[in-house]
C-alpha cells in the first residue's frame, strides 16, 4: 500500500531509482512514460532517461537507475543545447526542411543521446554507458520506441 508521506519522504533523499517518475497528469506524461518504458525495455543497461519539452526545459517523466545520477539535473540545460543548435541551423541559412534529428555528447564512459521526437517540440533524452552498450544499438533502440502521434 503506498503511503504518500513515505513516498514524499523517499524523493527528499534524491530521485526515485528504477523508476519511471512523470513529472505531471495529463496525456503528454502518459506518453511520455510509454516512451520512457518502451526504451527501457529495449536498453536494459540504461543509466537514465528523460523526455523534455524542449521550450521549457522542464521534463515530462524521468528514469534513473542511481540515486547520484540525477537527470533532472541537466534537463534544462540540454534543451537550451537543443534550442542553441535550432539557432545555429537558423544562421547557417539551411532549408526549412532541414530538420534537426539528434545530438550526441560523447564522455570517456558515456553516451548521451538527445532525440527530437516528431512533434519537433520534445525530445528523449538518455545516457548509457558506452562500456554496455554501442552507439549503433542506442540509436537504434532509441527510433524504434518513439510512439506515434
Amino acid at each position: 500500500m503506498p503511503i504518500a508521506f513515505l513516498q514524499r519522504l523517499q524523493t527528499l533523499t534524491g530521485p526515485a531509482v528504477n523508476k519511471i517518475v512523470p513529472t505531471s497528469s495529463g496525456p503528454d506524461a502518459i506518453v511520455a512514460e510509454q516512451l520512457l518504458q518502451r526504451v527501457i525495455t529495449g536498453l536494459p543497461e540504461l543509466l537514465g532517461a528523460a523526455v523534455v519539452d524542449v521550450e521549457s526545459g522542464q521534463a515530462l517523466a524521468t528514469y534513473t537507475t542511481s540515486r547520484e545520477f540525477n537527470v533532472g539535473k541537466v534537463l534544462d540545460f540540454n534543451a537550451e543545447v537543443v534550442r542553441q543548435q535550432r539557432r545555429a541551423m537558423q544562421a547557417l541559412g539551411l532549408p526549412a526542411d532541414e530538420q534537426l534529428s539528434e545530438i550526441l555528447i560523447t564522455l570517456s564512459n558515456q553516451l548521451h543521446l538527445l532525440w527530437l521526437l516528431a512533434d519537433g517540440q520534445r525530445f528523449l533524452y538518455t545516457v548509457v554507458d558506452c562500456r554496455d552498450t554501442n552507439l549503433g544499438i542506442a540509436r537504434s533502440v532509441i527510433r524504434s520506441c518513439e510512439l506515434p502521434d
